[in-house]
C-alpha cells in the first residue's frame, strides 16, 4: 500500500464553494448547514453505517457530529452543466497527511449552485482485526 499523498487538483469556485462551506459548517457542529449543502434527496454514504436519504434525515445524521478543524481538499474533479464529481482527501486540523478519501457526486438545476447529491468517505486506517 502506497504512503504516496497525491497531489491537490485546482477546482473551480463554484466546486471549492462545496467544499469550504462543508469545512465551515463541520467546524461549527452545524447539521442544518451541511445539510442545506445537499440535494433535497440526496445521500450520506459513511464508513460502516447504513444509507442516509432526504435532507432531513442527513440534518439527523450529522446531528451531534463535527466541531473539529475538517480540512477537505480536491484530487480530481469534472463539472458539466447539471453533473458533477469531486474526488478529495481529507484530514482534521494539523495533521500532516491524509486521514481519509471521499467522492461527491454533484447536481444543480439550471444555473444554481452545485448541490452534493451523494457523500461517500472512509477512513485510510486499516480494518480492526476482531
Amino acid at each position: 500500500m502506497s504512503s504516496i499523498q497525491l497531489p491537490d487538483a485546482v477546482v473551480p469556485a463554484a466546486l471549492d464553494r462545496v467544499l469550504r462551506d462543508y469545512e465551515k459548517a463541520w467546524r461549527n457542529g452545524d447539521a442544518k448547514a451541511l445539510a442545506a449543502l445537499f440535494a433535497e434527496d440526496g445521500f450520506i454514504l459513511q464508513g460502516n453505517q447504513p444509507p442516509v436519504r432526504g435532507r432531513a434525515a442527513i440534518e439527523a445524521a450529522y446531528a451531534g457530529q463535527g466541531s473539529s478543524p475538517l480540512r477537505l481538499r480536491a484530487l480530481a474533479y469534472a463539472a458539466e452543466e447539471t453533473t458533477g464529481y469531486i474526488i478529495g482527501a481529507y484530514t482534521y486540523g494539523n495533521n500532516v497527511g491524509d486521514t481519509g478519501k471521499f467522492t461527491l457526486t454533484l447536481k444543480r438545476v439550471g444555473d444554481g449552485p452545485w448541490l452534493i447529491f451523494s457523500d461517500m468517505d472512509n477512513t485510510n486506517a486499516p480494518p480492526r482485526s476482531r
